[in-house]
């Protein structure tokens, strides 16, 4: 009898036994939290991976714009002249160039000082690498002795257009019998908002003409050449293997490595922590399945006696786990997903725009961290059900009968 009704043995034990049991609560009560748990890890960990990778994207097209994909730098105390520049484009046509004059400055405003960084460009290349600088100057162009700020910047400084800024530079200038740091005025005829108040208070942007007659370098003299191209990671190479010794190439991730780095690692962590609730709710899986074990000694050694084999009652309290673990796994994707659309689409949680550069949560959650994050939830509840299953198939029918 019990042999011509095998094939559906599992199955109707398994919908019996997830039923509410009135004599045994604590039973149904267990499962339930560990359904929950399974289900609440899910959701925060889909939450807590796309924030991660959300911000991690956010930062690095910020830090990608401000720091450009490529920049050649020279070595040795050496500067990048024209004839590099002009060797690059012709070996590499389809990528673009954009050479600079860079130099520390201290812009100072009445009492009000800031540290930075003045870049003399070509606006016309400048505009091509950088959207930025683009955006920032639109159809208009720079004057000699010109220049554009960061709006957190010009902001605090409380400027206004066309109002002089005066550059203290490091170069030093004979004064008498003493020498004195130089001192330029230029003109503010723009202001650029990159999302990040740190560069946007440290960077400023004049013609290649301006900072030249400030530094008293020769023409075709440059600091650098930022280099915008299709791959950068793949091309960084090519292009340093046409360089002369006296030049080396570096990419924006190069540059911003540490960072990268930290939230890679910050990740990981909160993977690995996040991951704990799942173990813990699956801890509530493999207490509840004991109780069962306990509770239904006898009819498991009758099911035994009358011709149920170990592996039947081994696969019953493994899908009494699978289905436990695995709903609450499909509901916490559900829940997850559809917490990520609320808090993408509707601005729930607001963000200093100067510290972030957006203002709403920034989601992303991508195929390599949803999978991993149901193979190791599915492979925790896989390996909670193994201990209880295991007692239950090795139960002794003769005793417990014997007993019973």
């Amino acid at each position: 009898m019990i042999g011509a009704s095998k094939p559906s043995l599992v199955g109707y034990l398994v919908r019996r036994y997830l039923r509410f049991d009135k004599e045994q609560p604590f039973i149904f009560l267990s499962a339930l939290l560990a359904f929950l748990g399974i289900m609440l890890g899910v959701t925060v960990l889909m939450i807590a991976m796309a924030l991660m990778n959300g911000m991690s994207k956010e930062f690095e097209q910020r830090l990608f714009v401000m720091n450009y994909p490529l920049t050649i730098l020279p070595r040795y105390g050496s500067t990048v002249d024209e004839a590099l520049l002009q060797k690059l484009q012709t070996a590499f046509p389809s990528y673009t160039f954009s050479p600079y004059i860079r130099t520390e400055t201290i812009a100072k405003k009445g009492s009000q000082m800031e540290g930075g960084v003045l870049f003399g460009i070509d606006v016309a290349r400048e505009k091509a690498i950088n959207p930025v600088f683009a955006t920032a100057i639109g159809n208009n162009t720079l004057e000699k002795f010109e220049v554009i700020v960061g709006q957190t910047l010009f902001e605090e400084m409380y400027m206004n257009f066309d109002e002089k800024l005066t550059y203290i530079f490091t170069d030093l200038a004979a004064s008498g019998f003493t020498v004195i740091p130089k001192m330029k005025r230029l003109s503010v005829v723009g202001a650029f908002e990159s999302g990040l108040s740190n560069y946007d208070k440290a960077f400023h942007y004049t013609l290649l003409e301006s900072t030249r007659a400030i530094k008293g370098w020769e023409e075709g003299e440059y600091s650098g050449i930022h280099v915008s191209s299709p791959q950068p990671m793949r091309d960084i190479e090519a292009i340093a293997a046409l360089l002369p010794p006296t030049a080396s190439v570096m990419g924006w991730w190069e540059q911003n490595g540490n960072f990268f780095s930290a939230l890679e690692l910050e990740k990981k962590a909160l993977f690995i922590v996040l991951m704990l609730i799942i173990l813990i709710a699956a801890i509530n899986i493999i207490s509840s399945l004991l109780m069962t074990v306990m509770n239904r000694r006898s009819e498991i050694a009758l099911l035994l006696s009358l011709g149920a084999t170990p592996q039947e009652v081994k696969k019953l309290f493994i899908a009494l786990g699978l289905i436990i673990g695995t709903s609450g796994i499909i509901v916490g994707l559900l829940l997850g997903g559809a917490s990520m659309w609320v808090l993408g689409s509707f601005d729930i949680i607001s963000l200093p725009k100067d510290v972030y550069g957006t203002t709403k949560l920034p989601l992303d959650l991508d195929t390599f961290d949803l999978v991993g994050i149901i193979v190791g939830a599915f492979v925790i509840v896989l390996i909670s059900s193994f201990y209880p299953a295991k007692k239950a198939s090795s139960v002794d029918a003769l005793q417990v009968l014997r007993n019973e």
